[in-house]
């Protein structure tokens, strides 16, 4: 049996988001590389992946390796509506989705191949978007009802490039690095 905090790090492989207050040059450039090349960090640790490793949860009652991927091209879909929301919309309220329950739908059993394509068009989008955004628009912000905060672009931009380490950590606990 894994004591908490061999599942905490387990369920957190790179620790948990801390929501900055402040998003420097520097950060703003780490992220944008975070966010440019996980498609193909990605492609590359899962390329010879086997069915069996895909369908292996990476903690007790976690997903499996599959459903980690097909749950990022989701989540980044969301991300890149939500960016383009708070740029044309006045501190927009996005909508939440069940993530736990979209894991659950027929589609997460598909083969990777769809959601890796998802992943490379999205975070083309993506980085090309804030590549070409200015800092006022950096600033702009939507609000999340789950959980009753403020986001700005600067924010959401960190809490992204963490959600591809974090899931990327996810997938390295069952998936080895290609030699």
């Amino acid at each position: 049996m894994l004591t908490e905090e061999q599942l905490e790090s387990l369920r957190f492989p790179v620790g948990r988001w801390q929501k900055p207050e402040v998003v420097t040059a520097d950060d703003w450039a780490e992220h944008l590389a975070t966010l440019a090349g996980f498609p193909a960090r990605l492609r590359k640790r899962l390329a010879h992946a086997n069915d069996a490793q895909l369908d292996t949860p990476y903690r007790p009652d976690g997903w499996t390796v599959r459903q980690v991927v097909h749950h990022c091209a989701d989540s980044h879909m969301n991300c890149l509506i939500r960016l383009k929301l708070s740029l044309t919309e006045d501190k927009p309220t996005i909508k939440p989705y069940a993530e736990e329950l979209w894991a659950e739908l027929p589609d997460y059993i598909l083969p990777l191949e769809p959601s890796l394509r998802l992943l490379d068009g999205i975070h083309e989008r993506i980085s090309y978007l804030l590549t070409h955004i200015t800092p006022a628009q950096r600033a702009r912000e939507y609000i999340h009802p789950q959980y009753q905060s403020i986001f700005s672009i600067d924010q959401v931009v960190s809490l992204y490039a963490w959600h591809c380490k974090h899931h990327f950590g996810h997938v390295g606990l069952v998936v080895a690095k290609p030699q």
